[in-house]
């Protein structure tokens, strides 16, 4: 039985259809707006942010080529590919369909909005607000559990075959693009695509994690029980008492964790303070926090 056709015990439990449709919406909107915001900034201001996309650019302005044509010539064959040579690794069915709607709908709303306007002529306008519109396009595609395609199906073929990691064959690749647009195009506009992509993956992490404000802090203290409770009662927060041994002393080193908004971290640090001045904690960012008292939505 092929990798489409069957699942194993760590696949993830089915959804419930709403869920399923609102997957597929997010795919084909995500895909349309990454079309779109190559159509007005990208393309016009010769920024080849790395990607299949990147090569329609470069072949676009050296030789002519409609970049749709480039991306579907593309993007088609490298997922026949990745059903092929990656098997079940490449995903399963409901995986793989998503990503072939996103690998045809790229192309198709980078045809259709191919006569549209430029919206700038500006290049760094162009690098900041591609940037920021691919990445937008991304991320809800990737909300969507779906993909693209492109040199992210690539780079798993790639991996295959070195035994390298994932994110460093679609870097790699990536790189191997924009480099190429610094010889094919310009360096300046190299420079805005390496500007353009950090933008995107910054991007891609709002959608997927939200403005998140919330912080994780770890506190180990001598007076464990009053910091405990001042927390519960004062802040107003949970807190999770974890079993800890020092790693120098061997003692046993109750350690409590609680997670706070931003807004209440200055009160958090006074209170550790005011009752425990020795007292070692850690502050660290909570990129998604579900639960009482935090986002409930998945």
């Amino acid at each position: 039985m092929s990798f489409l056709a069957k699942r194993d015990k760590h696949a993830a439990a089915p959804r419930g259809w709403k869920a399923a449709v609102l997957d597929y919406f997010y795919v084909i909107a995500g895909a349309t707006i990454l079309g779109i915001s190559f159509n007005l900034f990208q393309l016009p201001n010769q920024i080849a942010a790395g990607g299949v996309s990147g090569i329609g650019i470069i072949l676009h302005w050296t030789l002519g080529w409609e970049p749709a044509y480039v991306l579907w010539g593309l993007n088609i064959p490298l997922f026949i590919i990745g059903i092929l040579m990656l098997g079940k690794s490449f995903g399963y069915f409901d995986y793989a369909l998503k990503t072939l709607i996103g690998t045809l709908m790229l192309p198709l709303s980078v045809f259709l909005t191919a006569d549209w306007p430029a919206a700038t002529h500006n290049a760094l306008l162009g690098a900041l607000f591609g940037g920021i519109g691919v990445g937008l396009g991304l991320g809800i595609v990737f909300r969507g559990r779906g993909s693209t395609g492109g040199t992210a199906l690539a780079g798993q073929v790639f991996q295959k075959f070195t035994g390298l990691s994932l994110g460093f064959c679609v870097s790699a690749i990536d790189g191997a693009i924009v480099l190429a647009s610094a010889f094919t195009l310009s360096l300046e506009s190299a420079l805005y695509a390496l500007i353009s992509i950090y933008l995107q993956a910054k991007m891609i992490d709002v959608v997927q994690l939200g403005f998140n404000t919330e912080k994780m802090a770890l506190v180990i203290s001598n007076r464990e029980d009053k910091m405990r409770r001042a927390i519960l009662e004062e802040i107003d927060r949970g807190v999770t008492r974890i079993s800890s041994r020092g790693g120098y002393t061997g003692d046993d080193r109750p350690m409590l964790m609680t997670v706070v908004s931003q807004s209440e971290l200055t009160h958090l640090k006074q209170l550790i303070r005011s009752i425990d001045p020795e007292a070692f904690f850690i502050v660290t960012n909570a990129t998604e926090v579900f639960g009482k008292g935090f986002y409930r939505g998945v």
